[in-house]
C-alpha cells in the first residue's frame, strides 16, 4: 500500500512491517498505540522503524492512518479518569465515615 508520511511516499506491506518490528522491544505506551503480533507499540516508535525518519518529522496520526489501512489494530490515547467532585456536605460525610452498628 502506498502512503505518505512526513511528505515522503512509502510502499508498506503488512508482513514487512511485522518483520521490521521483530526483535524490537516495545517502549512504554503513553499515547496512541498499535498492536503488532502480541505486543503493543507506540505508533511513533513503529513509524521511526518503518520509515527511518526521526519521530519529530511525522505525526502519530499519519502513522496510525497508514497502519490502520494495513489492517493493524490501533488504539487512541485513553481518556483520563476524572474523579467525581463532591459537595462539602458529601466530603464531610465521607470523612466522618459510617456509623458503627451495635
Amino acid at each position: 500500500m502506498r502512503c505518505v508520511i512526513a511528505r515522503f511516499p512509502f510502499d508498506l506491506v503488512k508482513s514487512d512491517v511485522q518483520e521490521s518490528m521483530k526483535g524490537i522491544k516495545p517502549e512504554p505506551v503513553t499515547g496512541e498505540s498499535v498492536i503488532i503480533g502480541r505486543r503493543h507499540y507506540p505508533v511513533k516508535q513503529v513509524g521511526e522503524v518503518i520509515t527511518g525518519q526521526d519521530r519529530r518529522d511525522f505525526s502519530a496520526g499519519e502513522v496510525t492512518r497508514a497502519l490502520a489501512r494495513l489492517g493493524f489494530t490501533c488504539r487512541a490515547v485513553p481518556a483520563p479518569v476524572v474523579p467525581p467532585v463532591l459537595t462539602p456536605l458529601e466530603t464531610a460525610s465521607a470523612l466522618l465515615g459510617e456509623p458503627e452498628r451495635v
